[in-house]
């Protein structure tokens, strides 16, 4: 059975793409070091859409609005250029409200695009472009520490990390916060409070690596300016404890937190790298893997939701469950010593 996979390495090698939504313009190269913050490319995207509706504000049929238009799909026009004008004693003119492009004509109507964003692609990664795709964006290539999240609000950034816990139990109170982390990614555990985003966020802080994050602060963690990664759920679970062994012994190395969106459909998840000096290229990322004996894996759901430990055997069939579900299932030994019966299904490979 194909196993769910996350990422909470060590030392690894990692290739991620990262390309623009249309094409555009891409100014890394081949060879070159690049920093999260970078911008490898830029792209020019259409503003917002305008529809006039020429038949009716001229009163005439849509067939006949149609001959009055001056203008075809495809044409750029500026602001006051005459689109339509009747034949009247008295013409009536309709005009374009600004610079703009028309996207489609007909049925009596005119689409106009008007406005143009410019949409900047920064790398997010820390490493070496390895491969350039013409007019999209690049390939990037870091080695050292990946550790994978749950949920991301979409920022990113880099900065020293420093742990602001003792146990992965620790609660994250506002009250810990501080001018002396000012810059710093703070890894914590849980974290409830409103108060403690909004001190972070005056401090201000780069970054923010919880091990849970209560759902009632969800909205508000969307708004802040600092990437802020959910490693584990929204239930006030630990970290777990393999995450926290790997951050907290890299405790005031450079970090960069990429808290990407999650999407389960292109596989993008959000991220923490940590750069690390290597000897030699370490092994690369294996993205999908089966389930299998001596596997270290991590419990998603209750009862031992959050808890980490190594796989030790395939249950053979259908196991029968205190809920009377028949499920395919693995016995677990847990970090704390205990063994348990889990369904594959709350169950994930750590690789």
């Amino acid at each position: 059975m194909l196993a769910p996979v996350t990422h909470l390495l060590p030392l690894t090698t990692v290739q991620r793409e990262r390309l623009l939504p249309v094409p555009g313009q891409v100014f890394a190269h081949l060879d070159q070091k690049i920093s999260p913050l970078d911008v490898i490319a830029e792209a020019h995207l259409g503003g917002q859409h305008l529809l006039l509706d020429v038949a009716r504000q001229l009163r005439v049929p849509p067939e006949k609005a149609d001959r009055l238009i001056k203008c075809k799909a495809g044409d750029q026009v500026v602001k006051n250029q005459v689109i339509a004008q009747s034949r009247d004693l008295i013409p009536q003119t309709i005009r374009a409200v600004q610079d703009g492009k028309v996207l489609l004509v007909g049925g009596g109507k005119v689409l106009l695009e008007v406005g143009e964003t410019t949409f900047e692609l920064h790398a997010g990664v820390p490493g070496v472009v390895t491969r350039v795709v013409q007019d999209r964006g690049i390939e990037i290539t870091f080695s050292g520490s990946l550790v994978q999240g749950v949920w991301g609000n979409g920022q990113v950034d880099s900065g020293m990390i420093l742990p602001l816990l003792n146990s992965p139990e620790e609660v994250l109170a506002a009250k810990r916060l501080d001018v002396s982390q000012r810059g710093a990614v703070i890894l914590a555990g849980a974290c409830s409070d409103p108060a403690t985003l909004q001190t972070a966020s005056e401090l201000p802080v780069r970054g923010l690596i919880l091990g849970s994050l209560s759902p009632a602060l969800l909205a508000q963690a969307a708004q802040m300016h600092f990437p802020i990664v959910v490693i584990d759920g929204f239930d006030g679970r630990p970290l777990n404890t393999t995450a926290f062994k790997l951050l907290t012994s890299n405790a005031k190395r450079e970090v960069t937190v990429n808290a990407e969106i999650a999407d389960r459909y292109s596989g993008i998840r959000p991220e923490i790298y940590i750069p690390l000096p290597v000897a030699g290229e370490p092994p690369r990322l294996r993205e999908v893997e089966t389930f299998a004996p001596n596997q270290p894996v991590h419990l998603i759901r209750a009862p031992h939701a959050g808890a980490v430990g190594i796989l030790v055997n395939l249950k053979p069939g259908l196991t029968t469950m205190p809920s009377g579900l028949r499920v395919q299932a693995a016995e677990v030994k847990l970090d704390t010593g205990e063994q348990v019966v889990v369904p594959l299904a709350n169950l994930e490979v750590l690789g």
